[in-house]
């Protein structure tokens, strides 16, 4: 008998709405392309007129500014990047390429473990909401609704909030990684199994791959001939 891994049991090849991984994927990479385009233009735009974009440290309450040089061009950097990663994960669903799926599918592993930490620093320190809440400007939306809410509650609608952005967030990488597990599985199905009767599995070449490496194949016997 066959010997499965554990984890292949969480495979599967439908997503979200009934869709298939890799349509699911290529929906997914396009639509954080579209994300990154818009930022990309928005910074490129405020890069190119500062005066619309730039607040003083008075109209922020701190002291420090907004959107400096040295901040733009590092967004920008992270924009392209995030442009050609999603423009990569895209082109690889689409020609099922599975090794252009991966710098999406680190991204999102990144992304979810940074989501985690800020769901952690929360948990471990209630207090610095409310600090963080005090030092935004005070013109800043609703902010004196939300100091008037008791911190515990606050709390836990903020855990709430991203214990639903972890869930969603896990779906779209099992999504991503069943994606680059169907096109793995598409370019080894001309691969050969052969079950040993010890549940030990091995993998047979093709047989024009088999011919390549040990030689030309055998001719064939003469034609019989009668006595």
């Amino acid at each position: 008998m066959k010997m499965v891994a554990p984890w292949t049991r969480f495979y599967s090849n439908s997503c979200c709405l009934c869709c298939h991984v890799r349509t699911g994927t290529i929906l997914l990479g396009v639509w954080y392309l579209i994300i990154n385009a818009v930022v990309l233009l928005i910074l490129l735009s405020a890069l190119a007129d500062r005066d619309q974009y730039h607040f003083s440290s008075s109209e922020l309450g701190g002291d420090f500014e907004l959107m400096d040089d040295a901040n733009m061009c590092i967004a920008i950097a992270i924009s392209l990047l995030m442009i050609l990663i999603c423009a990569m994960a895209t082109y690889g669903a689409y020609k099922q390429h599975a090794a252009w799926i991966i710098p999406f599918f680190c991204y999102q592993i990144f992304d979810f473990a940074l989501n985690t930490l800020v769901a952690i620093t929360v948990l471990v320190y209630p207090n610095s909401i409310q600090e963080y809440i005090r030092q935004l400007p005070p013109d800043f939306p609703y902010k004196d609704e939300i100091m008037s809410v008791n911190p515990t509650c606050l709390v836990l609608i903020i855990l709430l909030f991203i214990s639903i952005i972890l869930t969603f967030k896990g779906y779209l990488i099992s999504c991503v990684w069943n994606c680059y597990r169907y096109i793995n599985g598409r370019s080894s199905s001309d691969v050969l199994v052969y079950v040993t009767s010890n549940d030990t599995t091995v993998l047979l070449p093709p047989y024009d791959d088999a011919t390549a490496v040990t030689g030309t194949a055998k001719e064939p016997p003469p034609p019989y001939v009668s006595a």
